[in-house]
């Protein structure tokens, strides 16, 4: 189904986009999979496109372009050709705003700028041992001692972990107040600041996810984020943001997975038919192609709405919720044509399957999107 939200500007973007990810990550992939990380060097390439913080003002190196289609263009552009762990999106959509939306002017000019180079990577770090989904369960404390915040605490399933240089870090400053939580900007190098081990996950190998330490680690207060005792509210504003960025990548990922099985299944043979002219296999093509055009209709026009500034936070978890769950049922559905190919790693379809376990879990659980849009419905007993 045609895509209508794009203009002649973006389709053009979009084509340079597409040259660079062929040219420039791609081919880098497997090598990244195989470390374990992005290399500094690709980050610094992609702030010299212009490709990092668009939205960013001029005044700091940016381009000054808030329109998140172009961010959608090239995330989907990176799925399809390049590579799912170079996680781009994790630092200018996700943790970038914050420094945009709530920071000072000197917080402002002393870190974007290298944001927007690609010099100095971000990550965020909220999620803890005991605390995932329910950022109201966060146990990390900071304490004010008149000069600099205390931090004390640990982190977990960190992205970007292990190559971040400047970790925007959540933690309670109200020890009576579930929502009493500050942000820190804690930054390479800090004392009692320490990162463990690059942790296993099922995929996403080229994405480096860490736990982090922080043992009395003194956080002047220049690099507190707005007011220190309402750091919860700030995140919920940027939930929005945050998981329609994750639905388009989840979306991209499973359109390019139809695409590649159609491709495969049109060549394939079985039985001295081609896999593709099985009713089985038309069928279950034809559904997952009506869902995909669905799906993306409504995505596009949640785009819409967030660059109107009316994307609401249930509306946005009803986009994460379906995005992600059919991302896993294209995909597990495509596997299934490929036959025993799809279990081979040398087929990206498996990889595909790993990466895509995950996204039904982070930027909040299925079941927490269902929370969320069940209570906007007014079906909390609790009112």
């Amino acid at each position: 189904m045609p895509r209508v939200i794009f203009e002649a500007e973006h389709e053009q973007f979009r084509d340079s986009v597409r040259r660079y990810v062929q040219g420039e990550i791609g081919p880098r992939a497997e090598a990244w999979r195989q470390a374990g990380r992005v290399d500094r060097e690709a980050w610094r390439k992609l702030g010299e496109q212009g490709y990092l913080l668009m939205w960013a003002p001029e005044e700091y190196g940016g381009l000054g372009i808030d329109d998140f289609r172009y961010d959608q263009i090239l995330y989907e552009e990176n799925v399809r050709y390049g590579e799912i762990g170079f996680y781009m999106q994790l630092h200018s959509r996700l943790v970038a705003p914050y420094i945009g939306h709530f920071g000072s002017e000197e917080q402002k000019a002393r870190f974007l700028p290298g944001c927007i180079s690609g010099e100095s990577i971000l990550a965020v770090a909220m999620t803890e041992p005991g605390a995932g989904s329910d950022l109201a369960g966060m146990k990390m404390r900071a304490r004010d001692m008149g000069d600099h915040w205390l931090l004390n605490g640990s982190k977990t399933y960190i992205s970007n972990g292990l190559i971040a240089d400047v970790v925007l870090v959540a933690a309670r400053t109200v020890a009576d107040s579930k929502h009493g939580i500050g942000l820190f900007l804690v930054e390479e190098g800090m004392p009692g600041f320490t990162r463990g081990r690059k942790l296993q996950k099922m995929g996403l190998d080229a994405q480096d996810t860490a736990e982090l330490f922080f043992q009395d680690v003194k956080v002047p207060k220049e690099n507190v984020l707005g007011d220190p005792t309402k750091g919860f509210g700030y995140m919920m504003q940027g939930l929005a943001e945050e998981r329609l960025t994750g639905s388009v990548v989840s979306l991209a990922c499973a359109q390019t997975a139809f695409d590649l099985t159609l491709e495969y299944i049109q060549e394939r043979k079985a039985f001295g038919r081609t896999v593709g002219s099985f009713q089985n296999s038309r069928f279950r093509m034809a559904e997952l192609r009506t869902r995909l055009d669905a799906v993306q209709t409504f995505l596009d026009q949640c785009v819409l709405l967030h660059n109107k500034r009316e994307l609401s936070g249930e509306v946005a978890a009803q986009i994460k919720l379906l995005t992600s769950e059919l991302e896993g049922r294209v995909i597990d559905e495509c596997l299934q044509l490929f036959g025993g190919a799809g279990y081979m790693e040398e087929y990206r379809i498996c990889r595909m399957y790993r990466d895509a376990r995950i996204t039904r879990i982070f930027a909040g659980t299925s079941e927490i999107m269902k929370e969320i849009i069940g209570r906007k419905l007014g079906l909390d007993e609790r009112g």
